[in-house]
């Protein structure tokens, strides 16, 4: 999929830089795509080596909460609601204990340790599985939930937002929570229709209705306050609660007598090794992403996007971060160079870079995440896994244009 996303880039791009030549006579579009391309290469190598040490810092500080308990105390804390929502798993069967871990790393933001968590989760649920071409309702809820992005701490796009030059990257905090929560709900409600789980059950019901209550509290909260004051009031709290979390696990980690540093130094070297390896990936789609811009094809497909929401008398900022929305659950790399590109374009503070950032921490990639964890037990048959995690998708959307306007409208 990604190949056919990237191979055609550019091959659009040389179609519309020729048709730009022959028929407008734009004797230099050929040599904008190109300055793109040397452009976007030179960039995507220079923000990778500026994400190091955000990078490293923010993993480093994960890695001390890991140490600390904080992954074992989410996965005690979550058992009592993934054992109704997965009624045909066995209380005690190990699936349930690795989906909870899943769940959990996901949530404190370990990709490394929650990728390998979930394989083993598929795998357990794979063991329940009479059919096993096609997915099972409990394989099916474990990969929507994972696409749905459960994530607490979205580091890697704060690490974006300050290398793109933000005031404060961590103003999404707050608007990212909550889209990622809709997408979620989005997720489980579609998941549930389509196989009957019962969402009110007693113990559902709670766990539901205090994450509502956390977020619509919120919502509440800051929809009432004036739009400068909302600003100020949401940094505010989404730096006061970050650091509180830092602090919560460096504290944590002194109490069980962790050596803190240690940990930390581990989990920044890891780190440094992720924002190296990045860099072909990142060059690659930056520069697929500018000669398609360069060439006037973007510009032209936004453009056309643009008027149609014009004509139906809506606010047209939102179209500037539909790329990263269409990237996202075709391709996790593309939709964050998309997101890069935006933030770039536009700014890392403008409505475009904003909202580009809240889409991106609301979703996962729908395509990859179906292709790693069913491929991992060799399901062929994935039912209505597609249909439900796309709903997740849309619901992410949704709410992330709706906050972004919320916030920063």
């Amino acid at each position: 999929m990604l190949n056919a996303i990237w191979v055609g880039f550019f091959l659009i791009a040389f179609v519309f830089a020729a048709v730009n030549l022959v028929f407008f006579g734009h004797a230099d579009s050929f040599a904008l795509v190109m300055k793109a391309a040397f452009d976007a290469a030179k960039n995507g190598f220079e923000i990778a080596l500026g994400l190091t040490g955000v990078m490293a810092l923010w993993l480093g500080v994960m890695r001390v909460g890991e140490r600390a308990g904080f992954l074992q105390g989410l996965t005690w804390l979550m058992a009592p609601l993934f054992q109704r929502l997965f009624p045909d798993v066995p209380r005690n069967h190990p699936a349930l204990g690795a989906i909870t871990m899943n769940m959990a790393a996901n949530m404190l933001g370990l990709d490394n340790a929650a990728t390998p968590i979930g394989i083993k989760a598929m795998q357990e649920l794979q063991t329940l599985n009479p059919d096993k071409k096609t997915a099972s309702d409990a394989q099916i809820l474990f990969l929507v939930i994972n696409a749905s992005s459960v994530t607490l701490l979205p580091v890697t796009i704060f690490t974006y937002r300050a290398q793109a030059g933000a005031h404060d990257p961590t103003d999404v905090f707050i608007p990212i929570l909550i889209a990622t929560y809709c997408s979620t709900m989005a997720g489980l409600l579609a998941t549930a229709f389509y196989q009957r789980i019962n969402l009110l059950d007693r113990v559902v019901l709670a766990y539901l209705a205090a994450i509502s209550a956390a977020v619509f509290g919120l919502v509440a909260y800051f929809a009432q306050l004036p739009a400068a004051q909302m600003l100020h009031q949401s940094a505010l709290v989404s730096n006061v609660l970050l650091f509180g979390l830092v602090t919560l696990f460096i504290g944590g980690a002194a109490v069980k007598r962790v050596n803190a540093y240690e940990a930390f130094i581990e989990g920044a070297r890891d780190g440094f090794h992720t924002a190296v390896t990045i860099i072909p990936y990142l060059v690659a789609m930056l520069v697929a992403i500018a000669v398609l811009r360069a060439s006037g094809a973007l510009d032209l497909l936004m453009n056309g996007v643009r008027s149609g929401v014009a004509m139906l008398g809506w606010d047209t900022r939102f179209v500037d971060a539909l790329p990263t929305a269409l990237m996202k659950p075709l391709s996790g790399s593309g939709a964050r160079a998309m997101m890069i590109d935006t933030m770039h374009s536009f700014g890392a503070d403008s409505f475009a870079g904003r909202l580009a950032s809240v889409i991106q921490g609301s979703t996962e990639t729908t395509f990859y995440v179906l292709a790693v964890y069913f491929g991992a037990v060799g399901i062929q048959r994935v039912r209505h896994a597609i249909v439900c995690g796309l709903l997740a998708d849309l619901g992410g959307l949704v709410a992330a244009i709706a906050v972004t306007y919320l916030f920063f409208g």
